[in-house]
């Protein structure tokens, strides 16, 4: 899924993901991040809060608030500054930073059904909508 998701972000994007520990998110965030052309490694930024990757053609921050103690934390690494409109934002655990980052494009929930994964997704904005659009086509 991140392969796909990575496949029609063309203009940055905000994607928050939701879901219990270990539903997946990291994951999901690994796969779009190398998707995208990194080729190290995508580790978890539960501590760090931020991983950035700085590709060729677009800038990834990776945002893992799991950890924050307070949303007004985020002020005072310069979140705002993170969220320019030709950068690509994922950030696990969106709901601990309501109020101090902006809405999302797309909403990523994730959960087990039985044995398997859900993925539901759900637009935000208009290019949200497009992306929701692209990925129902994806072949």
């Amino acid at each position: 899924m991140g392969n796909r998701i990575a496949s029609v972000i063309r203009d940055g994007a905000v994607l928050f993901l939701h879901g219990d520990l270990g539903a997946g998110k990291t994951t999901l965030s690994r796969g779009i991040v190398q998707a995208l052309g990194h080729s190290g490694k995508v580790k978890s930024p539960t501590y760090t809060l931020v991983e950035p990757y700085e590709l060729e053609d677009v800038s990834i921050y990776h945002f893992d608030l799991y950890r924050l103690g307070s949303p007004e934390e985020l002020e005072f690494m310069g979140i705002r500054d993170y969220f320019a409109e030709q950068t690509i934002c994922i950030v696990e655990w969106p709901e601990r930073g309501s109020g101090f980052i902006p809405e999302p494009d797309l909403a990523i929930t994730m959960r087990y059904k039985d044995e398997a994964r859900q993925i539901e997704l759900n637009a935000k904005s208009e290019r949200g909508n497009k992306l929701v659009e692209q990925l129902k086509n994806y072949a």
